[in-house]
């Protein structure tokens, strides 16, 4: 049988891991991307062991040794006293468990491998375009998806996967009623240290994280382990740019949202960042069935279809998974049954992407709590330690 034909609106990470799945199976992709060129920037990522299988499965594994960092283990503090709440190790068992290590690794360096692997891999059916904006998307006769741009290049093809992200266009043709995104009222700044730079006592090979009044630090390698990622989330909406998640900002804009953190550990890392990125955090409310996930000829997936809160560090593995899910769905599917492939791959991922969206929600809650909760919190950490911190469910999902 041969192959369908297949646009992919939006190169992010879920796009282009999409692309590459579906390539894999002999479909003919065509990735439409609206930034001029495919641009190294972007924060670390945290891929759990369900995002890493994945990725396996796509021929990765070794590109992913090269440009990831293996953390020893995961080790939980107050961002008051400094005290250790909790850790678990990410050892051998716990790799042979969910059967693949837990990595953390740059954006822009996964977003190279996955391109990469499209031009190693042969994949000359994947077509990629850069400075597409699409100004129009419709279906004609039912049978075939017509996307056009603002430049008047088009395209026709089988079916439509919208990757489009957080703010996505492609959204409106899968739900008649929507609504724009969710601001927050959170912030998160980033910022990027290369290790051999800083002081002994502030390198790590751990994922380090600090739980606050109304905020957490979050601090981990990538890059083979020679830079530290460091993350700073408050609830302080003080970035003016909504759609910008990569607006420049300060040491004091930073001390006014959070004040003065009292852990020694953390305080002198915040002080070792020269310079910070920011960006204020949008979500939507979890999906409530597949509906909201694919209609007729057009999918969405990862932030297209359920954008996340960053407390659960699953934002790039669900799209991740989206995409591997999808490109079953659709291997040796006719374009006659293409509606009700998509229809399936819809009904197998709409529950797992809402349980993730709804415990990153929960977890904001109890990384930033205050008063009764935060003790309550400290001492469930304390006694439960690792099963307190382990998701079994998502990282063997």
């Amino acid at each position: 049988m041969s192959g369908l034909q297949v646009l992919v609106v939006g190169a992010g990470i879920g796009g282009l891991a999409a692309a590459l799945a579906l390539g894999r199976d002999g479909h003919r992709v065509e990735v439409l991307e609206q930034a001029p060129a495919f641009e190294a920037f972007g924060a670390g990522i945290q891929l759990g062991s369900n995002a890493v299988r994945r990725l396996h499965a796509l021929g990765l594994q070794s590109g992913l040794q090269g440009i990831a960092a293996s953390p020893r283990r995961l080790v939980i503090r107050s961002a008051q006293s400094d005290a250790e709440l909790a850790q678990m190790p990410f050892d051998a068992s716990r790799t042979q468990r969910y059967g693949a290590p837990y990595f953390c690794v740059h954006r822009a360096d996964l977003h190279a491998l996955l391109l990469g692997a499209i031009q190693a891999q042969g994949l000359q059916q994947v077509g990629l375009h850069t400075g597409v904006r699409i100004s129009r998307i419709a279906t004609r006769g039912g049978e075939l998806v017509c996307a056009a741009a603002d430049d008047a290049r088009a395209w026709e093809a089988d079916a439509l996967v919208g990757a489009d992200g957080l703010w996505s266009s492609t959204r409106q043709h899968v739900m008649e009623a929507d609504t724009p995104p969710h601001r927050t009222g959170h912030t998160a700044w980033r910022a990027l240290l290369p290790q051999a730079q800083l002081p002994e006592a502030l390198r790590s090979d751990c994922i380090q994280v600090w739980l606050g009044a109304r905020l957490h630090g979050v601090a981990y390698p990538v890059r083979a382990g020679d830079f530290l990622n460091v993350v700073v989330l408050a609830e302080a909406d003080e970035m003016a740019d909504a759609r910008d998640w990569n607006q420049a900002s300060t040491q004091a804009v930073l001390r006014k949202a959070t004040g003065q953190v009292r852990a020694a550990s953390l305080q002198a890392l915040l002080e070792a960042v020269p310079a910070w990125r920011a960006w204020t955090l949008h979500d939507r409310a979890p999906l409530s069935g597949p509906a909201q996930m694919a209609h007729e000829r057009i999918a969405l997936l990862g932030d297209a279809a359920h954008p996340m809160l960053p407390y659960l560090a699953q934002g790039a593995g669900m799209a991740i998974e989206d995409a591997v899910s999808l490109a079953a769905e659709l291997k040796d599917c006719s374009r006659a049954g293409l509606p009700a492939a998509l229809s399936r791959y819809a009904q197998q991922r709409w529950a797992r992407n809402a349980r993730v969206q709804a415990r990153a929600r929960r977890n904001a809650r109890i990384f930033h709590a205050t008063g009764p909760l935060r003790l309550g919190r400290d001492l469930a950490m304390r006694v439960g330690g690792q099963r307190v911190l382990d998701v079994p469910w998502l990282y063997a999902g």
